[in-house]
């Protein structure tokens, strides 16, 4: 590889990164928008959504659209931000990619004010010279009604869906959390 191609790789990665991260933006202004044109927009058509505790699962562009809109049909208002994007590009195939991104929501299913915290693992595709996603998987440190983020954030059942407290995603079912209990908490 010349230094002009080696160059222009590099730049590529680094647009490839600016992309990714205003991606991660426009699904959480989709989100707060209720934007549906846009936010279907983000995902390849065999794209996959999906949650750990196993209560949002959507395969395809059509499916991922209906999970959306009987979301947003309960929640008013709401407001995503994220924070962290991590985004590794990949070596042998520039035009695939896989990140991580942390991020809080503020919003109202059924009229209950709400907050969360949710990392997102992800899998994107340039397509056309547009980065998407293949694989949004939501995970939930949190997702609590306001009035009860001061109990609830020290429960294991940190996720409360359909009027239902079920276990978060992570970090309590990560190995290496469940090492670090082991080796130095329980000791």
């Amino acid at each position: 590889m010349s230094n002009l191609e080696a160059l222009e790789a590099r730049v590529d990665r680094l647009e490839s990164h600016n992309k990714i991260n205003e991606l991660a933006t426009a699904y959480a202004v989709a989100c707060d928008e209720h934007d549906m044109d846009k936010l279907i927009n983000l995902f390849t058509e065999d794209a996959i959504f999906e949650s750990p505790s196993g209560f949002m699962k959507a395969s395809g562009r059509n499916e991922i659209f209906e999970i959306f809109v009987e979301m947003f049909k309960i929640r008013g208002p709401g407001y995503h931000w994220t924070h962290d994007v991590c985004v590794h590009i990949n070596a042998d195939n520039p035009d695939l990619a896989k990140g991580t991104v942390y991020s809080h929501a503020e919003t109202c299913p059924n009229n209950i004010v709400s907050i969360a915290a949710m990392k997102y693992r992800d899998e994107y595709k340039r397509e056309d010279g547009v980065w998407r996603f293949t694989l949004r998987e939501i995970s939930f440190l949190y997702y609590v009604p306001f009035k009860d983020f001061d109990k609830n954030l020290i429960s294991p059942n940190r996720l409360y869906v359909g009027g239902e407290w079920l276990e978060a995603d992570y970090p309590e079912k990560l190995p290496v959390w469940k090492a670090f209990e082991t080796s130095y908490k329980n000791k």
